[in-house]
């Protein structure tokens, strides 16, 4: 469903700020994939998002969505392949209008526009279906307006209206770094619910091992652009933070440093 392959992206090159983000990246994922992703500050976690989302072009190499190489397409046209959750709550969402609404305009992506009820009672029992099994009360508040929510709420809402049309492609970025650990916990009680009854192809980043391990059928681990650690089945069931960390110094050579990390690893 995914393929990347000799993936390069250089920032400011040939100034005193370039920085390689991506160097000989390469990465494949079968459909219905569930892959966490995880690496110190600076590994190419997000640069990688950016490249698969269209963000900005790759200096080198190709990405494939679907078996359609997307490298060139602006990040509008590949929208009709992916969705993307952000670590903010505030993006995703129209805030000033209800959540029936916002649920609305994800149930009509891609499709032609024209002039009909932004929402009809029909749509609204729907939605209040989809919104039930989330166990948060929001189908009871289809006319709320999605800026009152909180920001776990708002989220669940976000995955939800990714998941609509079940794209090809989910990235989730950091998805829950900005939530407290009890609603965390629950945004990603409702991500594997999501992912797991749509079967959708996900990437999701994250900076907790203990989550990296405990969701999705598959770990990767990244540095220096590019990755170098791939666990998947019965491994990764078995796998501890002490023996990620282990094969993290194997393969880099290196002790693996981000504060982030380090810490959600002591607080579990």
């Amino acid at each position: 469903m995914l393929k990347i392959k000799n993936l390069y992206k250089t920032f400011h090159p040939n100034t005193v700020n370039e920085k390689r983000a991506l160097s000989n990246l390469n990465l494949s994922l079968n459909a219905g994939d569930f892959v966490t992703v995880i690496g110190g500050n600076g590994a190419g976690k997000s640069t990688m998002l950016n490249a698969i989302s269209g963000v900005w072009k790759p200096d080198y190499g190709t990405i494939e969505i679907d078996g359609v190489n997307v490298t060139k397409l602006p990040a509008y046209k590949r929208a009709a392949f992916l969705c993307r959750v952000f670590q903010d709550p505030m993006k995703g969402t129209a805030p000033d209008m209800e959540i029936a609404e916002n649920l609305a305009i994800a149930a009509r992506r891609g499709s032609r526009r024209r002039l009909v009820w932004g929402c009809t009672k029909k749509e609204r029992e729907s939605y209040k279906e989809l919104l039930a099994p989330l166990g948060l009360g929001l189908e009871n508040r289809l006319s709320t307006k999605v800026g009152l929510l909180s920001g776990g709420q708002r989220q669940a809402v976000t995955l939800l209206m990714a998941a609509l049309k079940k794209p090809k492609l989910l990235l989730l970025d950091e998805h829950t770094a900005a939530l407290d650990p009890k609603t965390a916990a629950k945004v990603l009680e409702i991500t594997d619910k999501l992912v797991t009854e749509n079967k959708l192809t996900t990437l999701m980043v994250t900076h907790n091992m203990h989550d990296a391990i405990a969701y999705g059928n598959r770990l990767i681990m990244m540095h220096e652009g590019r990755v170098i650690v791939d666990v998947s089945g019965e491994e990764k069931k078995n796998l501890t933070i002490e023996q990620l960390l282990g094969l993290f110094e194997t393969a880099s050579g290196s002790k693996f440093a981000s504060d982030r990390d380090i810490l959600s690893k002591a607080t579990k």
